[in-house]
């Protein structure tokens, strides 16, 4: 078992608490979680890639150990949660990685790709969003709504995600045996987003997320150009983003590798064996040929 370090640094004034592991010099792995959770999300995959590569997880800005300064404090957008990260990444002198995106780590990481291109070894998407095919309809269609017209008739639509059903639920959902998540999950996603003044955070990056679909271009110009791996592994379950978005990145990535598994949203979950299993065999492939 490879030990794993818990540790904040200051980035612009907010701390920003992050997981390391793995030797300094190994090549680097960027691990970037979604909503409602943090990088606790990785807790287990992290020393299953440690033996071999730097593993960096942080936690964004009003998730997890991170600082949380209120929404009327600091201005809530994926670009500013991707500049944080950026600095993050400054600060321990990461100037090539490979990235694993999830759900929100997607736009955040599509951003850090779409700056410095030159940094990106790899990228891993599970679950991370790139495409417009990949989003379900039905879930999205309350976000659009209140993206376009804040207010109380769109607000508790959106709101419901911050419930301990609605969390529940993200992480059950099309798992065939749910007895395998643990209940801790969604029970510690939601007593952080429950902190006083979170729930406005949340909504802040509820409405910014319709200004993610315009890094679809020229994320997808970068597949086409840049060469740069592509593995997609992704629960062909999941209600958010449906498994034509894994599919699509085969369309632009040269030689993209796309596994779809049966689970849901948090695959890691249900099939974190699988999914190390295809990510070790992946880096192994394309960052120690």
């Amino acid at each position: 078992m490879h030990q794993v370090h818990h540790r904040i640094a200051t980035i612009d004034g907010h701390e920003l608490f992050y997981r390391e592991a793995g030797p300094a010099d190994a090549p680097a792995i960027v691990l970037l979680h979604g909503f409602p959770t943090s990088s606790f999300m990785f807790r287990e995959l992290i020393p299953l890639l440690a033996g071999e590569y730097r593993v960096i997880a942080p936690d964004h800005l009003g998730f997890g150990r991170s600082a949380a300064p209120r929404a009327e404090e600091f201005t809530y957008t994926f670009d500013a949660l991707a500049d944080l990260t950026s600095g993050l990444l400054d600060h321990l002198g990461l100037d090539r990685y490979a990235l694993y995106v999830q759900d929100y780590g997607a736009p955040i990481g599509w951003r850090l790709a779409l700056r410095h291109p030159e940094r990106i070894s790899a990228l891993v998407t599970q679950n991370g969003n790139g495409y417009e095919e990949g989003f379900v309809e039905s879930f999205w269609a309350d976000v659009w709504a209140y993206a376009a017209n804040p207010g109380p008739e769109t607000e508790p639509a959106v709101r419901a995600a911050l419930s301990l059903d609605a969390i529940r639920r993200q992480y059950l959902h099309g798992v065939p045996d749910p007895s395998v998540v643990s209940p801790d999950t969604w029970e510690h996603d939601h007593a952080l987003v429950s902190r006083a003044g979170n729930d406005e955070v949340q909504l802040a990056l509820f409405r910014d997320y319709v200004n993610n679909r315009a890094l679809y271009p020229p994320l997808q110009e970068f597949l086409r150009t840049g060469e740069v791996p592509v593995l997609a592994v992704w629960g062909r379950n999941d209600e958010i983003f449906g498994p034509a978005g894994a599919r699509a990145f085969t369309r632009d990535a040269r030689d993209a590798e796309v596994h779809l598994l049966d689970g849901g949203h948090f695959l890691l979950e249900s099939h974190l064996d699988v999914v190390a299993g295809h990510l070790r065999a992946f880096l192994g492939r394309v960052l120690n040929p």
